[in-house]
């Protein structure tokens, strides 16, 4: 069938069936699934779109702008709408405290950074709130983009005391299999989850549309003596993603 059959408005269009931009999504999204529009393919373009379904140009642009949020289209400048190749999602537990490099080395991807920042700054206010620092003090601070497979999948900012990361430019792959060299490897921590939004610059760096839902992770990690060891704040793709924690009877 082709694209155009299968967006005529005969059978799905409906008066009773919820608003319009609603079920043109739906009818896409339908299409995507079926291969009628495969992975990396153009979508006709809004004004053809509009004419072939008899619905207003609004409307298709606010169904197309709906998938463009999902992550499910991509738009081009100057040249269209396209279908994103599928991300395959990871699932991430929430009860063992690993680090990136290891949860992507586990699943057979090979793992790769760039840094966005590295090295000793004075901490800012939240930094010594959790490290319990002053503001004299120094921390050692991360900030890369991390790859898997090479697809960008997190954004990631670790703060650390100097004295368990004294020298930051150090770091060239896991964090934590270069601390437990040291002996200051975290063994728990306390994780705190929030749906973000990604603004713009955070959408460039993990190659998605401004807008697209991700994942914002606050973890403040333990040395074994109760000592904070870490702040790490991370973004992650909403869409590569499901965190899965077990959960037991209280007895």
């Amino acid at each position: 069938m082709s694209v155009a059959d299968f967006l005529r408005p005969e059978g799905w269009l409906g008066q009773t069936a919820g608003p319009r931009y609603v079920q043109l999504r739906q009818r896409l999204e339908k299409g995507i699934e079926e291969g009628i529009l495969p992975p990396n393919s153009s979508l006709p373009p809004e004004r053809e779109i509009a004419e072939l379904t008899d619905l207003s140009r609004v409307t298709v642009r606010k169904a197309i702008q709906e998938l463009v949020r999902k992550g499910t289209i991509e738009q081009r400048q100057g040249s269209g709408s396209f279908v994103r190749q599928p991300v395959a999602r990871v699932e991430q537990s929430l009860s063992h405290l690993t680090s990136f490099t290891e949860d992507m080395e586990r699943r057979g991807f090979e793992t790769t950074s760039t840094w966005l920042e590295r090295g000793v700054f004075l901490p800012s206010p939240d930094e010594m709130l959790a490290l319990g620092l002053s503001a004299n003090d120094q921390v050692a601070r991360i900030h890369r983009l991390r790859a898997a497979g090479g697809r960008p999948m997190a954004l990631e900012r670790a703060a650390l005391p100097l004295d368990i990361l004294p020298n930051p430019t150090e770091v060239t792959g896991s964090l934590y299999a270069f601390l437990e060299q040291s002996g200051n490897r975290p063994v728990r921590a306390i994780q705190k989850i929030s749906a973000i939004n990604l603004e713009a610059t955070e959408a460039r760096l993990l190659d998605v549309a401004e807008g697209t839902a991700g994942l914002r992770i606050q973890r403040t990690s333990y040395l074994e003596s109760g000592r904070v060891a870490e702040l790490t704040r991370s973004i992650y793709h909403g869409d590569a993603y499901d965190f899965v924690a077990e959960l037991r009877l209280s007895t």
